[in-house]
């Protein structure tokens, strides 16, 4: 089973028209911790500010299924905000802590460049690392961006790509059997579709 978990924020239905285009079988939308247990692989979409994120992820009580299942090897992958609950803390609106799997931060783009932030548009993948979630993606895909927030993982061994907008920034990270992209798959037409394929047919499980 594929849980695609809702939290009340994410883009849910954009996510799931993905899915379904794909024709993934045997998804079920997860609102509540004790939901996962079945999960074989698990996917977060998220948009919005982190620490209210967090919270409805506490509220719901998903915060310690989704790490059991996360350290039992179960495949996860984090869309944009459910990127970056993967880190160990976020500086948007204050400092938020985050699941911890991933070593590192999110932080807000530099207000002294003069960037327009939010980040809106497509961008340029630079791939750093091959990966079975990567199969088919070149250095002329180019992925849908919208976030103002930017993750730092502490390990360059995490980053498997970067996107260039003022700064360099991490755009794909993997570790172990997780995964996050900070882009939208779901409305990065062909190289979005092929990254959610390859999280559905290439990734297997693994121990954090």
């Amino acid at each position: 089973m594929l849980a695609v978990i809702d939290y009340g924020a994410g883009n849910l239905h954009s996510v799931l028209h993905a899915l379904h285009h794909l024709g993934t079988p045997n998804i079920r939308v997860v609102r509540h911790g004790h939901e996962l247990r079945d999960a074989e692989k698990i996917i977060l979409p998220g948009v919005g500010a982190f620490g209210a994120g967090m919270e409805a992820l506490h509220k719901q009580d998903l915060i310690k299924p989704l790490l059991a299942a996360i350290y039992m090897g179960k495949p996860y992958l984090g869309i944009c905000l459910g990127m970056q609950f993967l880190f160990e803390y976020s500086h948007e609106l204050g400092n938020h802590k985050g699941l911890g799997v991933i070593p590192g931060r999110v932080a807000m783009f530099p207000k002294h460049m003069g960037l327009k932030v939010p980040h809106m548009g497509w961008n340029q993948l630079r791939i750093k690392q091959p990966s079975p979630l990567l199969e088919g993606i070149d250095g002329n895909s180019y992925a849908y961006f919208v976030h103002s927030y930017y993750c730092e993982p502490t390990r360059e061994e995490d980053v498997l790509a970067t996107v260039d907008y003022g700064i360099t920034f991490t755009a794909v990270v993997a570790h172990s059997n997780v995964y996050g992209v900070q882009f939208h798959p779901e409305k990065s037409q062909t190289t979005g579709l092929q990254i959610l394929k390859n999280f559905l047919y290439r990734i297997e499980g693994a121990s954090v």
